[in-house]
């Protein structure tokens, strides 16, 4: 398999879909249902990029992201919110948390992969 993504997402419908598209494309998926979770995979696992929701359980993905930056092997990782969060500010609040980019839910598979495969050009 080729590169490996971790998804922190707690909506099963999300995580089939968002899994599907990637894994069809060559990608290896984890996944975590909360960002506890989420961030000791992280550690662990060492993954090439990270996609987090923002609305999760326990700890939200803005708290998720701050506390990933901190930790020193992720400090390169691309990590991708992807949430209905969509209101001006929204896409900034997420990036100052740490996150690199923004992804809008419901996500478009025609998009998707192209949003992802970016952060992977030389």
């Amino acid at each position: 398999m080729g590169r490996t993504i971790l998804l922190i997402e707690d909506n099963e419908q999300n995580r089939y879909l968002v899994t599907f598209i990637l894994e069809k494309h060559g990608y290896r998926v984890l996944y975590a249902q909360n960002g506890i979770d989420g961030i000791e995979m992280a550690k662990n696992d060492a993954p090439d990029m990270i996609l987090l929701d923002i609305q999760l359980p326990i700890m939200d993905g803005y708290a998720v992201a701050t506390e990933l930056r901190k930790i020193e092997s992720i400090q390169i990782v691309p990590i991708v919110a992807i949430t209905s969060f969509a209101m001006p500010g929204d896409r900034e609040k997420a990036l100052a948390a740490g996150c690199t980019d923004h992804i809008t839910k419901p996500i478009d598979p025609e998009t998707f992969l192209f949003n992802i495969e970016k952060y992977f050009r030389s």
